[in-house]
């Protein structure tokens, strides 16, 4: 569990202004339709890639939206900077914050966080067999206790992208990554052997903001949770 000592609160959480974080990438496509279900109109600069702002306001004056790396968001939120956000499952299993509540799943996003290897008829590897084993993966704390559970101790090689590369270039054998299709693994001649857990996006907030403007974050939630079920 990764702990936050002494937070501030940002200057956001002492006024009626709420900031929520959102991913860039593949999940700001699929947050759009819910954005909008929940009647939040981001500045159009929010959706153009070009865009050299990370900040952006909205139809509602107390609300502006940053896009961070995906990544990043639970952390935003986690000390403060950001009172809600929307990250997916698998950043909130690797950060583990106690400050971040997940009220909703929004049912978007979905993925899966797969061990996966070379795809050959020689050789499979036979974890039964092994002590330790050496992983390719942006997800230690996951990777760990995944491993730890079988008795095996995992040699993390940290890599933050192109982590199908690792088997063919001898740096590892195996390697944890985020899986939606599979076909990144196929292109590279990898196949997945194991999945570890399903994720999908969930609605975080502050716990500390949840406290301290609980109407306001309660107000949003349920905005959410009302887009979600006309959607």
């Amino acid at each position: 569990m990764t702990a936050i000592s002494q937070i501030q609160p940002a200057s956001d959480t002492q006024t009626n202004s709420l900031v929520l974080a959102l991913p860039k990438g593949r999940l700001l496509d699929e947050c759009a339709p819910l954005l909008t279900a929940a009647d939040i109109t981001p500045d159009p600069d929010y959706v153009r890639e070009s865009s050299r702002r990370l900040r952006f306001p909205t139809n509602h004056p107390g609300l502006d939206v940053i896009r961070v790396r995906s990544f990043d968001v639970a952390t935003f939120v986690a000390f403060g900077a950001a009172q809600i956000g929307i990250c997916g499952a698998d950043v909130l299993m690797e950060f583990d914050y106690p400050e971040i509540y997940a009220p909703l799943d929004l049912d978007i996003g979905h993925c899966r966080i797969s061990v996966a290897e070379p795809k050959d008829s020689q050789y499979r590897t036979d974890l039964s067999r092994l002590s330790r084993v050496r992983v390719a993966s942006k997800y230690p704390n996951i990777t760990r206790k995944h491993f730890a559970a079988r008795g095996i101790q995992a040699e993390i090689v940290a890599l933050n992208g192109a982590m199908e590369l690792a088997p063919g270039l001898g740096l590892s054998r195996l390697i944890v990554d985020l899986v939606q299709t599979g076909s990144t693994l196929i292109a590279n001649g990898l196949v997945e052997s194991e999945i570890i857990a399903h994720a999908s996006a969930r609605l975080i907030v502050n716990r500390i903001a949840l406290k301290t403007q609980p109407e306001l974050i309660s107000h949003w939630i349920a905005q959410f949770r009302a887009a979600m079920a006309n959607q």
